[in-house]
């Protein structure tokens, strides 16, 4: 990408070209681009986010609108030479500018001093020139390194001494762990996180240490955007440990005495106790195998409704731009109309009715195009879907009537063909063939998806099989009906069908 230096990496291209097809707006004249990742930079630092035309052309000339969830107010706006401030949301004023040293180029940049918490998340770069308006999303990640972590102990509890870990000014919000001298990690007893006014996280942690041998007990705070920590330790010595009591201590010196008293005087009922015991030991086995049953249908209800609030949130992405983005066909299905489509395998010259039934011409390798019995479409979206398992050679596509009926020549295909293991896009008529372009199709497919926008004049083509994005073609408006075709080997008709 030598037009673009410094705003994509090495080694992106297919990342990009998959970013372009999701959010790379193409139309007549230019198509927006920004990085394929997230911007990140400190908190209080400055941001750069980068924005670029393609093909390369002056935007010095356009409307340049910076934008976060709507369009006004703004966070800035630039027009006729110069930066707009009626429009001007109150938090960047005074903090924003355009970057237009390469306006020429069709670069532009939004640069943002002093960045807060809450310049945290996505922005839009909208280009408007006249009637076409294109757009891209660029993603800020603002990062808040705290303050070192504050331990220190609060007092005996639970056989041992509790410690506490505090600190502040970080964001996103913060990962907290103890580990001992050997790097072995403990579970926190309690923690808390609250957000201060500027949108910045104050963590505080509890442990409770009850090994008075471990001595030195770490506390470390992790920023997960960036993977950077602080950490703290703390020394916990020995005589802070409660001690044993004096009670305690003799009553472990007699206790073996009168175990032995005990059994001696009542074998029977150290039995019982021993029955007694495996039953409560299996009550709380078939307790903690009920939690742990529960407990696991609850993470997976969990998961599963994370599943279901991205997918729902994947979806509405794509309903926003759908016909942008060559993924998804199952989803694009709900934006056409099915279309009943049906096969006649009769001949145009054994057919007296006014409405076409079916309609060949020669075109180059000597095949023939049979049209499918389906009334004409002349607006809408629709969609149809076409078997073609275990087949060798096959044609699908459309056909495009002319107004002048009377005469065939005149007739426009929109088609995909296989042979064998090639495949190939054609534009052609009964006269000749207007483009020819070869395809490279990974999996064979076994059912092809057809979608025809008739206002947009666009005809795709999808694999079910894979469900991916097989080819498109575009063209200027169409003129007269469209109708759908598509002919099998096994469908060839024989040289006594006459055919000039």
């Amino acid at each position: 990408m030598a037009g673009f230096p410094g705003l994509f990496p090495a080694g992106a291209l297919p990342t990009l070209l998959l970013w372009m097809s999701m959010w790379g707006s193409r139309v007549s004249g230019f198509s927006v681009m920004g990085p394929a990742q997230p911007i990140k930079v400190s908190l209080g630092a400055e941001a750069t986010l980068p924005c670029q035309l393609f093909p390369e052309q002056s935007a010095a000339h356009m409307q340049i609108r910076w934008y976060r969830t709507q369009l006004s107010p703004a966070v800035l706006v630039y027009q006729n030479g110069q930066e707009q401030d009626r429009e001007q949301m109150l938090e960047y004023r005074g903090r924003t500018e355009l970057v237009e040293d390469s306006i020429a180029r069709g670069a532009v940049a939004l640069l943002i001093q002093h960045v807060r918490a809450s310049d945290d998340g996505q922005y839009w770069c909208h280009f408007n020139d006249g009637h076409i308006s294109q757009e891209a999303v660029v993603e800020l990640h603002v990062i808040g390194l705290g303050s070192a972590p504050h331990v220190r102990m609060m007092g005996p509890e639970d056989h041992g001494i509790q410690v506490l870990c505090s600190s502040g000014g970080w964001f996103p919000k913060p990962r907290v762990q103890w580990r001992d001298t050997a790097g072995e990690k403990f579970l926190s007893l309690s923690e808390s996180q609250t957000q201060d006014g500027d949108g910045l996280f104050h963590v505080e942690a509890s442990l409770v240490v009850t090994d008075s041998s471990l001595g030195n007990v770490t506390c470390s705070i992790q920023n997960p955007v960036s993977g950077q920590e602080k950490a703290s330790a703390i020394f916990l010595p020995e005589p802070f440990f409660p001690r044993t009591s004096p009670w305690k201590t003799a009553l472990a010196g007699t206790l073996p005495v009168l175990v032995l008293l005990l059994i001696g005087i009542s074998y029977t009922g150290w039995r019982e106790h021993k029955a007694k015991s495996r039953e409560v030991k299996r009550k709380k086995e078939a307790s903690h195998e009920r939690n742990k049953v529960e407990r696991e249908k609850k993470e997976a209800q969990e998961a599963k409704k994370k599943l279901e609030e991205d997918l729902e949130q994947r979806k509405a992405l794509y309903n926003k731009d759908w016909k942008k983005a060559l993924i998804y066909p199952d989803w694009r299905k709900e934006q056409f109309e099915r279309a009943l489509v049906i096969v006649n395998h009769e001949n145009i010259h054994q057919n007296n009715s006014s409405e076409p039934q079916a309609v060949l011409c020669n075109k180059q390798g000597g095949g023939n195009l049979l049209k499918l019995d389906q009334k004409g479409f002349t607006e809408g979206r629709y969609y149809w879907e076409v078997d073609i398992e275990d087949t060798d050679e096959w044609t699908l596509g459309i056909y495009e009537e002319p107004t002048e009926k009377s005469d065939p020549q005149k007739m426009k295909f929109n088609i995909l063909e296989k042979k064998g293991c090639e495949y190939r896009a054609l534009t052609c008529s009964c006269q000749d063939i207007s483009r020819k372009e070869s395809l490279l199709i990974e999996k064979c497919p076994q059912k092809i998806v057809i979608f025809l926008d008739y206002e947009d004049s666009n005809i795709s083509f999808y694999n079910m099989t894979d469900e991916t994005h097989m080819f498109s073609f575009t063209q200027a408006d169409f003129s007269g009906s469209v109708y759908p075709y598509f002919k099998l080997k096994s469908m060839e008709f024989s040289p006594s069908d006459d055919i000039e």
